[in-house]
């Protein structure tokens, strides 16, 4: 007899470290019980070195696509083809949440492309609404606005206390990339 599941929308937010790592082990689970995965990332297209990236190509069922970078690395004039990459992204996440075809969606650092306004929210409450029924979505990124919020079935706020930045310890490889 084939479990009928329910996907609800699950948000991971705050300052803290460890909104990525926790999507990305809820997509390491689901993946260890045949279930398909789609991670798409924004703000992090041409982020050179990746572990996450690295590993899943070694995962069957679980894709991940980027779409749009970082402001951190990108002079202010880039900012129209950064919003532009994120649109293609939202086009692509309402075509894969509405399909079906994947137990578990992950937008990774949406709500940071809200927060910096290339990606508007209607599009994004949009994908909500054409979710398929079974498709566990998960949003991750500082900053989600309350109407995200407000449609969440699950939120975590990981809630920065200290962090080896704040020590002049730089990302390291394999821990924050």
């Amino acid at each position: 007899m084939e479990e009928k599941r329910v996907g609800l929308i699950q948000v991971y937010h705050g300052t803290g470290k460890g909104k990525t790592t926790a999507a990305l082990g809820l997509a390491l689970r689901a993946s260890g019980y045949g279930w398909r995965i789609c991670i798409i990332q924004f703000m992090k297209e041409t982020v050179a070195e990746s572990g996450e990236v690295e590993a899943i190509k070694n995962i069957d069922n679980i894709e991940i696509y980027r779409f749009g970078d970082s402001f951190i690395a990108n002079p202010p004039d880039e900012a129209p083809k950064i919003k532009m990459r994120v649109d293609e992204g939202i086009a692509f996440a309402k075509e894969i949440v509405s399909k079906g075809n994947y137990d578990i969606v992950i937008l990774d650092e949406i709500n940071v492309a809200l927060h910096l306004k290339v990606a508007k929210i209607e599009d994004v409450l949009r994908i909500i609404d054409l979710r398929d029924p079974r498709v566990e979505l998960v949003m991750t990124g500082r900053y989600p606005p309350q109407e995200i919020l407000s449609r969440a079935d699950l939120i975590t706020d990981v809630s920065g206390k200290k962090h080896p930045y704040d020590g002049g310890i730089g990302a390291r490889k394999g821990i924050e990339f």
